[in-house]
Order: structure tokens, then sequence, then C-alpha cells
């Protein structure tokens, strides 16, 4: 499969194809974006991707999946601004945070839209609930996560905070956690990040 120009086939639905619209609007690059219903993949998309799963970007003859992939090709192939570390150590533990993201919260996520109305849905909230607030004060010494720079980190915890309401999860309003809700103001203030927002992942915050 060739396209002359790069292709991301999106979902404009989820969270893994958000965070890859966030990094390209970051980049500014210049990309066409065909928005796919995860239940309605293509024969082109299958030729890409044998999984046939979403993001799946395609730069010309290299087709590539699995967004963190697709993230880290991105801050390489176009370096500015760069959004993970310069430093060996640092750019590891910031692979490690979007992992931990991936096994701590996303599969909680997941096990909410699968059954929204289930006792493991429930379950799921009440524990991604808990473990976001446990966090919030962490964002009172940085502004970004465990960063002064906005990372791929970021990327990643911005389209899934976006997403709360979607999931039937309120933060509470209250001091300890403030700063993470300043965190989430600061994420969704970002020019680049309003950008990269669908019709249907504005309608979330009726924006």
């Amino acid at each position: 499969m060739r396209r002359s120009s790069m292709t991301l086939f999106s979902d404009p639905t989820c969270q893994y194809s958000h965070r890859v619209r966030i990094v390209l609007a970051e980049k500014g690059v210049t990309v066409d974006i065909e928005d796919i219903d995860q239940n309605s993949v293509t024969e082109e998309i299958l030729e890409a991707n044998p999984y046939g799963t979403l993001p799946t970007l395609v730069d010309r003859d290299l087709a590539l999946y699995q967004s963190t992939v697709v993230m880290e090709y991105l801050d390489e192939r176009f370096p500015h601004p760069p959004l993970l570390p310069v430093y060996p150590v640092a750019r590891a533990e910031s692979r490690l945070w979007v992992y931990r993201i991936e096994r701590d919260w996303c599969v909680l996520i997941d096990q909410i839209k699968g059954n929204p109305e289930s006792k493991e849905a429930d379950a799921a909230r009440k524990e991604l609930k808990e473990s976001l607030i446990s966090i919030a004060t962490i964002f009172d010494d940085m502004p970004y996560f465990m960063s002064e720079e906005f990372t791929l980190v970021d990327c990643c915890l911005a389209a899934m905070l976006w997403r709360l309401p979607e999931l039937g999860i309120t933060l509470p309003i209250n001091r300890q956690v403030k700063p993470l809700h300043d965190y989430m103001n600061r994420l969704f203030d970002r020019p680049c990040f309003q950008e990269s927002l669908t019709d249907l992942e504005r309608e979330i915050h009726e924006v």
C-alpha cells in the first residue's frame, strides 16, 4: 500500500487515535486524516495493517499501527518540538509511564466501555477515579506529568482525561484534586489539543 501523502486512518471516538492526532497537531504535520468506524475497517486498511486496528498511519511505503509505535515514529520523524526527553534514562521513564497508563488505566476504561451498566464497569469506574485522585498532588510540582515540558505521556493522558464525562466519572472539586483539575485545564487549553478534537469528541464536553 502506498500513498503520496501521509495518511492517518483514525477512529474519531477512540482515545488511541486521539493521542496520535494530538502528536500530529503539536508537530504541525500536514496529514490526511480519514475517519473510520472501528467496525467498518476497509480492505485498504487491512492491506496496511493485518490486525485491522486503528489508528493506522501510512507514510508513503511505510505502514505503522499501535499508537505508541506511531507516536514515537512521528516524534523522531518530526523532531520539533520534541515530545520525548533527550536523555536515555528520562526517555525510558517516559516509555514506562505510557506503559503503566495503558496497563493500569486504559484497561479499566476498556472494562467500562465494554459493558457500561455492569458491576465490573462500576468497580472499574471506582478504581479509576480513586487512582486519579490519589496522584492529583503530583501536579503541584511540575506543569506536566513528571515534567516541565509537554511530552508523549501528556498526549496519552489528555486523550484519556477528556473522556471522563463519557465514562461516567466526575472528579471532586477540592483542595486535594485541584492540581489535577489545573493540569487538565492546561492540557485542554492547548491550541493543538483543541485542533486535535473531532466533532464527536467535542460533544463529550458539549464544546
